[in-house]
């Protein structure tokens, strides 16, 4: 018997000896410091792409409001003649207009009309407009005529026909003025995305308009300014920067459509509007000041893009033609950071700001390595020169490697399926830390559509993973694109961070990824050692000095759970906060008409359970721990 027993007690030791050597094992010192994790590690990039700002953030709710087709030709697209009754309504093109910039308009005219039987000229808005009970909506125009003394103007339900608001606009006789109009809903009314814009004449006449504007409430109430939900969202995210303007959207397809910021600043009748490279006209009423406004309501950082003589279709400039653009970057730069005492701060004072605005990043173009002349060398030379001559304080980022004049940083951009970026995790770990430093300017894990599925948030995650680790090295990183409008005809490029349409918005689960991560980061990377993990699962660690707490990210990319066995020091004896992402399969979303069927779980467990701990498969969890 005692032989059997001592036999028995052997083979257990040698399982469990077994079973510990493969046991799956994460180890943490959190006193262990590795190094300081950029401050400025997760923030935002944006461009006019899937109508991001025209039908998107930007909360105008009329459809070409300058009557101006792609590449600035006279269009009345998305204006429809309205006539009530018997009424009779004629639309034209007039050959003059309220400015320069604007120098065409809608000609209506008006041949049989009474107080009882309205006629004039409606709009469509963007899919639709989004109409909400007990509202007041903000309307403007310019208008010239002698015929007419008033002006009816509505919101009207595409169903019903009912009159959701509505108000009179009284109209002088002469050249073109402006004129402004408020519009309040009732509190009756049901919410509704399927809502037209009318304005109405009732007796014959002729009048010509241009601007025609009509805004909800947007943002800390700014003028001119963006939807409220989808700045909230952003908010949530914590961003440390907003870069701007594109991606694509900087360059154009052509020179004569680049981002020309001269023509975006100021009162809007003096924007010419401009097509962007994703083929609609684009208003430029997100022009450069609103773009500020946006980062300094978010308390961001701008991370400025000038133009760099580089345009999508491959028209670029070199030589001495260079040097009007160069020129206007170091206009720009004054614009945006430059006293008052000088030319462009002055007139930013005059247009509202006198402060001048956070800036320590400047990109220089936008992915040149797509320009095969090979002339970015002798761009980015020039742009730097001019610009560290007058401005030495800045951080210059390059878009793709250069060998004349050392940029402070180059711009990475990666667009991978899930298993690319599971690839690509250890990327940056060996890479030397003596070279320029790494701003990754734009990425995204592209499945789902419009936005992201869950696998994308795996993918994304995973990433992140990595972005932590390294982040003595990557500076900055920002997903793209962040937005679409679901709509058909509304997205050009697939996966999107938020989806929405007139009325709603929604978060993507790679969103709710991305505020996990940015929200719970600590300033330092902690030492790690890891055993026997799954090749799909994904770590890093980070600790906050100053509140003591270990910030810990585990994703599991595999669809089985891991078991863990957790050895952590130096941690209290206290309640650990949770937070769970989990979705039942990769392929599992968020849509516009389920918007919450995937979002984080906050729960506590105490720290004296962590030590055996089993994260479910297609799982991201964080883990907020106390620290002694």
């Amino acid at each position: 018997m005692k032989t059997i027993f001592s036999m028995l007690s052997l083979a257990s030791l040698l399982v469990a000896t077994t079973c510990s050597a493969h046991a799956q094992q994460l180890k943490v010192d959190p006193t262990s410091l590795v190094a300081p994790v950029s401050p400025t590690l997760y923030g935002l990039m944006t461009e006019e792409i899937n109508y991001s700002y025209d039908a998107g953030l930007y909360a105008e709710m009329l459809r070409n409001r300058t009557f101006t087709a792609p590449g600035k030709g006279f269009s009345l697209n998305y204006w429809r003649p309205v006539m009530h009754g018997n009424s009779l309504v004629k639309l034209g093109q007039g050959d003059h207009g309220p400015s320069a910039a604007l120098p065409k308009s809608a000609d209506v005219t008006v041949t049989s009309a009474s107080p009882q039987d309205l006629a004039g000229l409606g709009n469509e808005g963007y899919w639709g407009m989004g109409v909400r009970p007990s509202t007041v909506y903000q309307g403007s125009f310019y208008a010239t005529s002698d015929a007419f003394d008033a002006a009816q103007v509505r919101l009207v339900d595409d169903q019903t026909g009912t009159i959701l608001a509505a108000s009179s606009v009284n109209l002088a006789k002469g050249d073109w003025k402006p004129y402004r109009f408020t519009l309040k809903t009732g509190g009756d009314m049901k919410a509704t995305s399927a809502a037209h814009f009318e304005m109405l004449f009732d007796h014959p006449g002729q009048i010509s308009l241009q601007l025609i504007s009509l805004f909800p409430p947007t943002y800390h109430n700014r003028p001119n300014g963006n939807r409220p939900d989808l700045m909230e969202m952003m908010a949530a995210m914590h961003p440390q920067f907003l870069r701007f303007p594109g991606g694509n959207y900087v360059e154009g397809n052509t020179v004569e459509e680049r981002f020309n910021w001269k023509e975006t600043i100021g009162p809007l009748v003096g924007r010419p509007t401009h097509r962007s490279p994703w083929g609609y006209q684009s208003t430029d009423g997100m022009g450069l000041l609103e773009f500020l406004y946006w980062c300094e309501d978010l308390h961001m950082e701008p991370v400025l893009a000038v133009y760099a003589g580089y345009s999508l279709r491959g028209e670029h400039v070199t030589g001495a033609a260079l040097d009007p653009h160069i020129q206007d970057a170091l206009d720009e730069i004054e614009f945006v950071a430059g006293d008052t005492k000088t030319k462009w701060g002055h007139l930013r004072e005059l247009l509202g700001h006198p402060a001048p605005f956070t800036l320590h990043y400047i990109e220089i173009g936008n992915e040149d390595f797509f320009d095969k002349s090979g002339s970015y060398e002798e761009r980015f030379s020039r742009f730097a020169s001019a610009i560290r001559a007058k401005y030495p304080q800045y951080k210059l980022i390059a878009t793709t490697p250069v060998k004349q004049s050392k940029p402070d940083l180059i711009d990475d951009h990666y667009y991978q399926s899930p298993e690319e970026f599971f690839n690509l995790v250890h990327k940056y770990d060996k890479m030397d830390r003596n070279g320029p430093k790494i701003f990754v300017g734009e990425w995204a894990t592209r499945t789902g559509s419009p936005t992201p599925n869950f696998g994308a948030a795996l993918g994304d995650a995973a990433w992140m993973t990595s972005l932590e680790r390294n982040s003595d090295l990557i500076l900055m990183s920002c997903y793209a694109p962040l937005f679409t409008n679901v709509n058909p005809g509304g997205m050009q490029w697939s996966t999107d961070l938020l989806g929405y349409d007139a009325l709603r918005a929604y978060a993507s689960p790679a969103y709710y990824a991305q505020v996990l991560f940015s929200n719970h980061l600590g300033d330092h990377t902690v030492k790690t050692t890891a055993a026997n993990l799954g090749s799909r699962f994904f770590w890093s660690a980070t600790v906050s000095k100053t509140t003591k707490v270990l910030h810990l990210k585990l994703v599991n990319a595999s669809d089985t759970v891991q078991p863990l066995h957790l050895d952590l020091s130096g941690i209290k004896d206290g309640q650990v906060k949770m937070y769970t992402l989990h979705g039942e399969s990769r392929w599992a979303t968020n849509t516009i008409e389920q918007p919450d069927a995937i979002h984080p779980v906050e729960t506590t467990l105490p720290a004296s359970k962590l030590s055996e701990h089993n994260v479910a498969g297609n799982t991201i969890e964080v883990l907020d721990i106390p620290l002694i």
